[in-house]
């Protein structure tokens, strides 16, 4: 079974820093794009940052580029990330997903087939 599991959320306060991890497991982990995602309070889910198939690209949204990085460990089976700066607007449920149709990206989440469950981050002011 294909399955993803987030973790690393927590508290943190403006300015800090939390590294997230997904694991996954029952797939190959290079044949999938996996992406992180997150949805805040009466918000609608939103990519954050994503890593394409066979690792050749990594992409981040804008609200948070130059703070968060994605990386992924193969022997690990694990896909990281690493938020820096954080602000009160990053507070969220982080979820990571994943899908082998994609090559490359995509920020919509009805594209991809596996989810994990989230992970909650918040940053306090």
């Amino acid at each position: 079974d294909v399955q993803l599991q987030a973790s690393g959320g927590g508290l943190v306060q403006a300015g800090g820093s939390l590294t997230l991890s997904c694991a996954v497991s029952g797939f190959r982990f290079d044949d999938y794009a996996i992406g992180w995602f997150r949805q805040a309070p009466g918000k609608e889910r939103e990519g954050v940052a994503c890593i394409s198939k066979k690792d050749t690209k990594t992409y981040a949204v804008d609200s948070v580029k130059g703070r968060f990085t994605i990386t992924s460990d193969v022997a690990k089976n694990t896909v990281l990330l690493q938020m820096n700066n954080l602000k009160p607007d990053d507070t969220a449920v982080y979820y990571c997903a994943a899908d082998q149709r994609l090559y490359d990206c995509s920020w919509l989440p009805y594209e991809y087939n596996y989810w994990g469950r989230g992970t909650q981050v918040t940053v306090s002011s």
